[in-house]
């Protein structure tokens, strides 16, 4: 299951659920077929700008923010589509060539999607560097990555 199904997933949990702790959500999340650990899901909580509030009854709970999520995920990935020209991989690094000018934008759309087996992200002037935990992550990385491409 992709990422974005998981926050979706995520977001429907603590729309119709009191969960307090990462703990409660991870498990949910297991039961409902997800491979998460707490730290995947507390990455994802931060990515979501997911904050903990008080509920009318007292009760501390998970909530997602009043902007729409959903619109900075679709502009990240509007970035990707409009910037990206090619990736590819060689061992563990991951290249990604984009328009003149356009590579720190990309560098942060790809940021955002905080990926698990990216270690970090470089970005020049048309070239986005990525070091992968190993060479399979980047060859899924970059399988996942050509999907932007046009």
């Amino acid at each position: 299951m992709s990422k974005l199904e998981r926050h979706e997933r995520i977001l429907n949990l603590i729309a119709h659920n009191d969960i307090s702790t990462q703990t409660e959500l991870t498990d949910r999340l297991v039961a409902a077929g997800y491979n998460v650990t707490q730290a995947t899901v507390s990455r994802d909580l931060q990515e979501l700008r997911i904050v903990k509030t008080v509920s009318d009854r007292g009760v501390y709970r998970y909530e997602a923010p009043k902007e729409d999520t959903k619109t900075a995920d679709n502009r990240h990935e509007a970035v990707l589509r409009q910037c990206l020209l090619s990736v590819d991989y060689a061992m563990n690094i991951v290249v990604l060539k984009t328009l003149t000018g356009a590579a720190q934008a990309a560098a942060y759309a790809l940021d955002m999607y905080v990926m698990e087996e990216v270690l970090g992200t470089i970005a020049g002037d048309d070239t986005i560097m990525m070091v992968a935990r190993t060479e399979a992550s980047a060859k899924i990385i970059c399988t996942d990555l050509k999907h932007f491409l046009v």
